[in-house]
């Protein structure tokens, strides 16, 4: 098995990008959509992160963006529920490697996979990515972002060219969705290729 992970900044296209893995047959972990589960109602972190940071929490599960409030901009807060969430996900993670064990290529979809030392657990690293000023407009297009938490949200990540430098590959995102697929059709066949020789 080659365990392929997938990263990159904020806006720079990844869920589409996982998502042209999955249309090709290969299973994808998503490390944002498990934390999701986990903090949704019902969850098993609910009780955990309402311990630790009272008021967070409503209808059973998260309330996500009164958790952000609360630990951005506030290192020990972020440590702190970090301390909370990444071994839960490093057990999904497991999970989603034993149950896919014979598949030829997993992805790993895994936003702060530099930031959060998670290379190490891949074998190659694919990264995502377009210029700032086409991430910029995707960013601030979305509900509730503003120019100020957006930045805040880029000093927590490693620069783009780091990230770039750093990576087996790296899909462009600013061109045509056909370009991109044909790009993540070109690394699967030649993580097949590598993994049959």
């Amino acid at each position: 098995m080659i365990r392929l992970g997938l990263t990159g900044s904020i806006g720079m296209g990844k869920s589409t990008v996982a998502q042209m893995f999955a249309d090709e047959g290969v299973p994808v972990f998503d490390a944002d959509a498990a934390v999701h589960r986990m903090q949704g109602p019902g969850g098993s972190l609910v009780a955990e992160i309402e311990r630790q940071f009272p008021g967070t929490t409503a209808n059973g599960g998260v309330d996500r963006a009164r958790l952000a409030a609360r630990v951005l901009g506030d290192a020990a807060a972020l440590e702190r529920l970090e301390s909370i969430v990444h071994p839960a996900v490093a057990a999904a993670r497991a999970a989603f490697l034993a149950e896919n064990r014979a598949a030829p290529i997993v992805l790993l979809d895994i936003p702060l996979l530099f930031e959060k030392g998670g290379w190490s657990a891949v074998d190659k690293v694919a990264v995502v990515s377009a210029p700032a000023e086409v991430q910029r407009a995707r960013v601030l297009a979305r509900p509730g972002m503003t120019e100020e938490r957006f930045e805040h949200i880029l000093a927590l990540q490693m620069p783009d060219a780091e990230k770039r430098a750093r990576a087996d590959f790296v899909i462009a995102t600013d061109q045509s969705l056909e370009e991109t697929r044909a790009a993540v059709s070109a690394i699967i066949a030649g993580l097949a290729g590598g993994s049959n020789s």
